[in-house]
C-alpha cells in the first residue's frame, strides 16, 4: 500500500494524471448527448457552491448555513446586469466582487460569535433574501424573477449551447478548484486548520482567529458568487425559491455526505446534490424525502468521513484482511492446537 501511494504521488504520474483529466474535460463534452451534458453543468454549479462552504465549515470549523443567500446573490447580479446588457465579463467580475463584500461586511459582524449565534446569523440570510427578492421587484423581477439568456454556443464555435456550456462550466469552475486547493494548501490553509483545531491555541501562535474567520467567510461568499453566476450559465432562470432555506440545507448535506475538508468531497458533494433527488424521484416522488434521509444516515453510519474516504475505508479492510491472512487464516490461529502428550515410558527413559 505504502508503495503505491508513493508511486501516486511522483511528479510524473500526477502529470499525467492531470493531462488525462483535461483530455476528458475536452472530448466528452463533444460525446455526451444535450441531456448528459446539462446534468454534468448543474453538477459543476453544485460543487462550486459546495466548495464555497467547504472554506468556511470544512477547513475551518464555522457555521454556515446561509452559502445558498451567495449564490442567489450571484445569480441575480447576474442576470440583472444582462438585462441591462452589460458587458458580460463585467458582469462575471460583479457578481464575485459583490457577492464577497456583502460576505465582508456579515462576516465582520459575525465572526466574533460562536456556536449557536453564528448559526442564527447565517440561518437569517436566506429566511431574510427571499423576501427581499420579491420586494426588491425592480432590481429581482419580483415573485416572477428573472432570466438571461446569455450562455449560447457563439457563432464562431461550432457547438452546441449544452456544449458550450459544460465548457463554460468546466473551465471557470476548474479555475475556482485549482486555486481553493491552492489556498487550503499553502500557510493559510494550515491557519484555518490550526483555528478550526483550537482558537487559543491559533491565538498564542499569532494567529487572529477573527481575521481567518473573516477571511474564511468572505472567500466562501466569493465562491458562492461564482456558482451564482455558473448557475444563470446554465439554468439561465433565478427567482426568490432560489434562495430558500431548503436548499442551503441540502448544500450542507451535500457537503457532509461527499466529505467536508475535501476538495474532492466538494465535487462528490455536488454529483449528491443533483442525482439524488433524480433518483428518488424515479423511485417515488412521495418518498423522496424519506429516502433522502435513508441515504444520509446510511453514509453518515458507513462513511463518516463522506464518500471521499471510500477508498480509504476499502484499503484499511483489504490490510486488515492481509494480516489476518484470510477468514481461514484467523479461523486455524483461533483453534487451540492440541499439544502431543508425553508417553509415560519415554519420559522415565529420559529420566535415566
Amino acid at each position: 500500500m505504502t508503495t503505491t501511494t508513493g508511486f501516486l504521488q511522483r511528479p510524473w504520474v500526477r502529470g499525467a494524471g492531470l493531462a488525462l483529466g483535461v483530455l476528458a474535460a475536452i472530448i466528452l463534452p463533444l460525446v455526451f448527448d444535450a441531456g448528459t451534458n446539462s446534468t454534468l453543468a448543474r453538477i459543476g454549479v453544485f460543487a462550486v457552491a459546495v466548495l464555497g462552504l467547504n472554506v468556511i465549515m470544512g477547513y475551518t470549523g464555522q457555521v454556515m448555513l446561509g452559502q445558498i443567500f451567495f449564490v442567489g446573490l450571484g445569480a441575480y447580479i447576474t442576470a440583472y446586469g444582462v438585462s441591462q446588457e452589460w458587458n458580460i465579463i463585467l458582469v462575471f467580475i460583479l457578481a464575485l466582487a459583490l457577492t464577497a463584500l456583502v460576505g465582508l461586511v456579515i462576516a465582520l459582524a459575525a465572526a466574533r460569535l460562536g456556536g449557536l449565534a453564528i448559526a442564527m446569523v447565517t440561518i437569517a440570510l436566506p429566511i431574510v433574501g427571499v423576501p427581499l427578492a420579491r420586494r426588491l421587484g425592480e432590481f429581482t423581477g419580483g415573485s416572477q424573477g428573472l432570466s438571461a439568456r446569455f450562455s449560447g454556443a457563439p457563432e464562431w464555435a461550432p457547438l452546441y449551447d449544452d456544449q458550450w456550456q459544460l465548457y463554460l462550466v468546466l473551465l471557470i469552475g476548474g479555475i475556482t478548484f485549482l486555486l481553493t486547493r491552492n489556498l487550503v494548501r499553502g500557510k493559510y490553509g494550515r491557519a484555518f486548520a490550526i483555528v478550526k483545531e483550537n482558537e487559543a491555541v491559533a491565538a498564542s501562535m499569532g494567529i487572529s482567529p477573527y481575521r481567518y474567520k473573516v477571511l474564511a467567510f468572505t472567500i466562501a461568499a466569493l465562491i458562492g458568487g461564482v456558482s451564482g453566476f455558473l448557475y444563470m450559465v446554465v439554468i439561465q432562470y433565478t427567482s426568490p425559491e432560489t434562495l430558500s432555506f431548503g436548499h442551503s440545507i441540502e448544500l450542507v448535506i451535500s457537503m457532509v455526505v461527499g466529505g467536508a475538508g475535501s476538495i474532492v468531497g466538494s465535487i462528490l458533494g455536488g454529483a449528491y446534490y443533483v442525482l439524488v433527488p433524480q433518483l428518488t424521484n424515479i423511485i417515488d416522488p412521495n418518498l423522496t424525502a424519506m429516502l433522502q434521509g435513508a441515504i444520509l444516515l446510511l453514509v453518515l453510519f458507513l462513511l463518516p468521513g463522506g464518500l471521499v474516504s471510500l477508498p480509504r475505508v476499502i484499503g484499511r479492510l483489504v490490510r486488515r484482511g492481509d494480516r489476518g491472512g484470510g477468514p481461514g487464516a484467523r479461523s486455524q490461529a483461533a483453534t487451540p492446537q492440541p499439544v502431543a502428550a508425553s508417553h509415560p515410558s519415554t519420559e522415565r527413559e529420559q529420566d535415566t
